[in-house]
């Protein structure tokens, strides 16, 4: 296990442990089918990669339920879910 999920501040970043699990699996859905990462790290481990960009203030949970980018702008959002799943 990753020793940053260990600490309660990553819990407090996302509202919770529920909210931090499914910000985790979505974003890790969205890596494994193609989308890029917001980070560079010498890793290919994608829970690293999902776990720097939380703590980086990269990636959050939207109001619903979406993985959305943090930009520089608060009315902009960028959403970063992947490819479609129509496909599976």
């Amino acid at each position: 296990m990753l020793d940053e999920l260990k600490e309660e501040k990553i819990v407090q970043k996302c509202g919770g442990r529920f909210k931090l699990s499914t910000l985790i699996q979505k974003r890790l859905v969205a890596l494994n089918r193609g989308a890029r990462p917001l980070i560079e790290l010498s890793t290919r481990n994608p829970m690293e990669i999902v776990v720097q960009e939380i703590i980086q203030d990269k990636i959050f949970l939207d109001a619903t339920g979406n993985v959305a980018v943090k930009t520089g702008e608060p009315v902009k959002r960028q959403f970063v879910a992947g490819p479609s799943l129509d496909d599976l």
